[in-house]
């Protein structure tokens, strides 16, 4: 083993040096040492020999070497000062200057890694050592010297790295910005290159489908695209292109058996087309179901999928798409409500297409859809059964055809019998079997190739549709008439039930396709219907909900035409109808119920051909005399047409024209008129004077005021029955419109020689020179209190719509939000 190197760590920085001349040691201090002796007793105690030893550490080193060793080590430390301050070099991003609101150009720059690793210190010291005639074993730094050197380092690391970070974020904005643009116009190109492609292929597959049927799959590959208008754009042409290249049959895929059979290379192409078309056709009906789902793409995909069904209603999957018209049927949305009803209504009469298949599918399928729903639909969603026909002459067209089936049948019997007559002549034998064959195959060929079905298929097609539609109809007869209890709330507004309307009018236009079996349930479910709301009986516990007039009124009607539809198999009273008109003559308001309503009940309960007990008609007489006198002028003349029309039919109520004072001449069992009597019966009407018609001739509309007075003319004699031309429907229709442009004529110069004569007739006796003192001030400050109250009416009304407006929208925002 060798001799271990002598390892000297460098000494500390030497005090500076003071020569000896000038210090100076005066008296007082010798005299002070030499007085206090006990504590300067350290002195003679120190290790002069460590003391020595640590000062001395480098061994046969020069003075002046070491000195060079300091000079140099702080020409060091000054040199990288320097760099820190001087040192900056330009980022390569920001390659040109920035230029600031002064006008000052600068660059943005960023400090130079002044960094240096411990061990590119240890090569300097080594190096320096070197030059100096050192080794580097023997310099070792001080710990003191390690720790400030490790301080320094570490700073300068945290002082890069935070500098970097400030760099990078400083370039992240800027190639942001870049990839944007660069995005935008990339994007931009990309749609324009999709629409020439769309353009393209729906061009190829409309010129030659059979050659360019594979383009389809591109198409909806378009149509999955991020951007909203490629995608709608690719919709629409793949609705373009599926109604024009789809056949006029349905499409049946060949089975295992069948595509092992070796067949043409035409039957191979065109199974082939087949193929395609219907998986490319059964994708676009998935995206289009799946895109309905979504807000933005939801009118899109509605108005495509009833575009479709209304094009090619015989093809595949129309049960799809059909089960996708019937659930936006009764949309809130007007639009798509309006376009499924609209595509429905044109499916019910144009059954050409599909043969009436459709029709039975989707009468089904609204009549599921209101059993799911609990009535609860708008009325538009059965109300499109109004657009369905039915043939009532199937039956008949049968019997026709088994008739001429038999007579078919003798006329073969006969040319039998006319076979064996004439054996001999063998020609006219042959050739009458030929004509006979060639006629069956003729006919056989005519029903493969028409579209029209057979009699009985169409028969079964037409009883599964009216079975949908009456339990349709029944069912929401049965919600109207459902008990309180049942129905879960005490009170219910009136016309909370949307269907009941359309039921109705449904009810009076299919009567007469009705069951005789349900013709007593379905009387029934009317005369529930008419009493409720009826406080004077108990009826109307009945009922979870009293319905409005009009409601009532059309039940009545509804129960006229089952009846007028059916009056050979029915005997029903209608004395309760009777009834329910006559009080709800007077629960009519002109403003809230409809008129036509009244104006058809009036002509088919009245006018429509109909003798009427005497008692009962004097009693309607009566109730629509007095009607005239509180409706409007519209109301008001049909009810007097209806009236002039029971006086003219009734020759013993005219006697309610005589003005006795105890009434009229024939009384009957009752003496003393009721006017408050909710029976018509038991009113005792002939005992009262139409005094009414005094009044009415006075209107103020012509029309009204002619037709009282002619009224008030009629005779009691025999000889006077002229039936009018005109029914109650036909003047509320006519003076209905001539109300918006009717304007009131008033005698300006009567009304003046009226208050003339007043005026005389009050001033005699008083004094002519008295004047009625009036304060003005008091006049202008109730007339501003007025009208400032006016102004703060509707102001308040204003800004309640503007509230409720700002509500509503920020509603829509909040679930457009979600």
């Amino acid at each position: 083993m060798g001799k271990k190197k002598q390892k000297i760590v460098l000494p500390p920085d030497l005090p500076p040096e003071v020569p000896d001349e000038a210090v100076e040691v005066s008296d007082e201090d010798v005299l002070f040492v030499s007085e206090n002796r006990e504590y300067t007793g350290f002195l003679s105690n120190l290790d002069t020999k460590s003391i020595n030893k640590h000062i001395t550490r480098v061994a046969d080193v020069k003075e002046d070497e070491l000195e060079s060793l300091y000079e140099r080590r702080l020409k060091k430390k000054s040199l990288d000062k320097e760099t820190e301050k001087q040192g900056l070099e330009v980022d390569p991003v920001d390659a040109l200057p920035v230029k600031t609101l002064d006008g000052k150009l600068y660059y943005r720059t960023v400090p130079k890694a002044t960094h240096k690793s411990e061990n590119e210190d240890k090569d300097e010291a080594n190096t320096n050592n070197k030059d100096a005639g050192i080794d580097a074993s023997v310099v070792r730094l001080t710990k003191a010297e390690k720790r400030a050197k490790l301080k320094k380092i570490r700073k300068e690391a945290k002082k890069q790295a935070k500098e970097g970070t400030e760099v990078e974020a400083e370039q992240i904005p800027q190639a942001e910005v870049l990839d944007e643009v660069r995005n935008d116009m990339t994007a931009e190109e990309a749609n324009q290159k999709k629409k020439f492609r769309l353009a393209e292929l729906g061009t190829a597959l409309l010129t030659d489908p059979e050659l360019n049927i594979k383009s389809l799959k591109e198409m909806l590959e378009i149509s999955k695209d991020g951007d909203r208008d490629i995608a709608v754009l690719a919709l629409q042409s793949l609705l373009a292109v599926f109604r024009d290249i789809i056949p006029g049959y349905r499409i049946r895929l060949p089975t295992e058996k069948e595509q092992e059979m070796k067949v043409s290379k035409a039957v191979k192409k065109m199974r082939f087309y087949e193929s395609t078309l219907l998986s490319a056709y059964k994708a676009y009906i998935q995206k289009l179901l799946a895109v309905e789902k979504q807000a933005v793409y939801k009118r899109v995909a509605v108005r495509c999928i009833c575009i479709l069904l209304e094009a090619v209603p015989h093809f595949n999957f129309r049960e799809n798409l059909l089960g996708a018209v019937i659930r936006n049927i009764s949309s809130e949305d007007d639009i798509l409500r309006k376009l499924c009803c609209a595509t429905v209504k044109s499916l019910f009469t144009n059954e050409g297409k599909h043969g009436g298949e459709v029709t039975v599918e989707a009468v089904q399928m609204i009549a599921d859809l209101v059993k799911a729903s609990d009535c609860q639909l708008h009325p538009d969603s059965i109300e499109v059964f109004m657009s369905l026909t039915f043939d009532d002459d199937l039956g008949r067209r049968e019997a026709q055809d088994a008739k001429n089936k038999f007579k078919s049948k003798n006329a073969k019997r006969k040319d039998l019998k006319e076979q064996k007559e004439s054996a001999a002549n063998e020609k006219k034998r042959t050739r009458k079997e030929m004509m006979s064959k060639t006629r069956e195959e003729v006919t056989t060929e005519l029903k493969a190739a028409s579209l029209a079905t057979d009699v009985t298929e169409r028969r079964r097609m037409q009883t599964d549709v009216l079975s949908a539609i009456f339990e349709t109809y029944f069912r929401v007869l049965k919600h109207a008439i459902k008990p309180r209890s049942e129905a879960g709330s005490s009170s219910q507004p009136a016309g909370s039930y949307p269907l009941l309307t359309p039921c109705l009018n449904g009810i009076g236009k299919f009567c007469q396709l009705i069951d005789l079996d349900f013709m007593s349930d379905l009387m029934n479910y009317l005369r529930k219907l008419a009493r409720s709301g009826n406080s004077s009986d108990g009826s109307s516990k009945d009922v979870s909900a009293c319905l409005t007039v009009s409601e009532r009124l059309q039940c009545c009607i509804v129960a006229f035409r089952v009846m007028r539809n059916n009056l050979d198999a029915l005997n029903v009273d209608l004395q309760d109808f009777f009834v329910q008109l006559y009080n709800l003559l007077i629960e009519y308001r002109p403003g809230r119920d409809k008129g036509e309503i009244l104006a058809e009940a009036l002509k088919i309960m009245l006018c429509d051909d109909r003798q009427h007990d005497m008692q009962r008609a004097a009693a309607f007489i009566k109730r629509l005399a007095t009607f005239s006198l509180c409706s409007g002028p519209a109301e008001s003349l049909a009810a007097l047409v209806t009236l002039k029309h029971l006086l003219q039919k009734n020759v013993k109520c005219r006697n309610l024209l005589e003005n006795d004072a105890g009434g009229g001449s024939v009384s009957g069992a009752i003496a003393k008129y009721q006017p408050y009597a909710t029976d018509p019966n038991l009113s005792g009407a002939l005992a009262s004077v139409l005094w009414e018609l005094n009044l009415l001739s006075k209107h103020y509309h012509p029309a009204v005021s002619t037709m009282a007075s002619n009224i008030s003319m009629l005779g009691t004699g025999d000889n006077q029955i002229h039936l009018s031309n005109k029914s109650p429907q036909q003047a509320f229709k006519e003076l209905s419109l001539e109300q918006d442009s009717f304007i009131v004529k008033v005698d300006l110069n009567a009304k003046r020689k009226k208050g003339n004569a007043s005026l005389k007739q009050i001033s005699k006796g008083a004094d002519l020179n008295s004047t009625v003192q009036v304060d003005e001030n008091d006049v202008k400050r109730k007339l501003s209190e007025h009208y400032s109250l006016l102004h703060d009416i509707a102001e308040n009304e204003r800004l309640r719509g503007e509230l409720v407006g700002t509500t509503l929208s920020l509603n829509l925002y909040e679930q457009y939000k979600k």
